[in-house]
């Protein structure tokens, strides 16, 4: 491989690498095994370049060489996991085959069903049953208490419409980091949808990872329109984040995955 060709390809895979580690993050349920992924993903186009299909879209050619390494693994979660992560493997154990991937890909990674079908090697008709599928089963799944943390009402009703009808309960909308923890302490949620930049000036992360000191156990989805700047590599980061402007599809998706993980990491502020 020429010293031109293997820059290409280090330039295209270093700009979609952050994605690539969210997606693998929101998949795994886990910063260390997302990333241990992502990691072997690297390791295998080095040793094999052709394995990088420079004929699709970077983005398409990255995800294909992680889904090959991801089914040849299996796939799953660790069996190190107990309690509410146990629980969680058990509820992803009983969905069908390959309905989370599509999911994730086409909503929060924004592939169409074309590409969904490239990376996974199915075709397109398969990739758009497999969306269906997972949406259906995943509303089946799960129902809980999910407290909002967003300081523009329009976003925040939206989001509140959303969530009531996919079945959850919202336990109310706070606008800054001292609503919140005072939310959060009336009612704890089983799930935390919230914006990173809150009315005052404040954090939704230092929102967030207060409500986390007294219950760790929540899982947390943040909303901001840089996803890539949190996605750095350098310190913990959220298992599962969606961009502004989102979809409805992305809200659904992000909130169904983060209902089967029993925990996220909290973030440097």
């Amino acid at each position: 491989m020429s010293e031109a060709t293997a820059g290409d390809i280090t330039s295209s895979v270093g700009a979609n690498l952050p994605y690539l580690r969210r997606y693998a993050r929101a998949l795994t349920g886990s910063q260390t095994r997302g990333d241990g992924y992502a990691a072997a993903t690297l390791e295998a186009i080095l040793s094999d370049p052709s394995s990088y299909d420079k004929s699709l879209s970077a983005k398409t050619a990255l995800f294909r060489v992680f889904h090959t390494i991801w089914s040849t693994s299996g796939g799953t979660m660790s069996d190190e996991d107990s309690g509410l992560a146990a629980r969680a493997q058990s509820h992803l154990a009983k969905l069908t085959s390959g309905t989370r991937e599509a999911l994730l890909l086409h909503t929060i990674e924004e592939f169409s069903f074309n590409e969904l079908g490239q990376i996974m090697d199915i075709s397109t008709e398969e990739a758009g049953n497999l969306v269906e599928i997972a949406y259906a089963e995943m509303a089946k799944s799960l129902s809980g208490r999910v407290m909002i943390i967003e300081d523009e009402a329009i976003i925040a009703l939206d989001l509140e419409s959303m969530v009531i009808d996919m079945g959850h309960q919202v336990t109310g909308v706070a606008r800054t980091e001292t609503a919140a923890l005072e939310l959060a302490k009336a009612e704890k949620p089983d799930l935390i949808l919230s914006d990173i930049q809150l009315a005052d000036n404040s954090s939704g992360i230092d929102a967030v990872n207060n409500i986390l000191k007294d219950y760790n156990d929540i899982p947390v989805i943040f909303i901001t329109a840089y996803p890539e700047r949190l996605l750095t590599g350098e310190g913990p980061e959220p298992a599962f984040l969606i961009p502004k402007p989102y979809t409805e599809e992305q809200v659904r998706s992000a909130v169904s995955q983060a209902m089967f993980f029993s925990s996220t990491e909290t973030l440097k502020a």
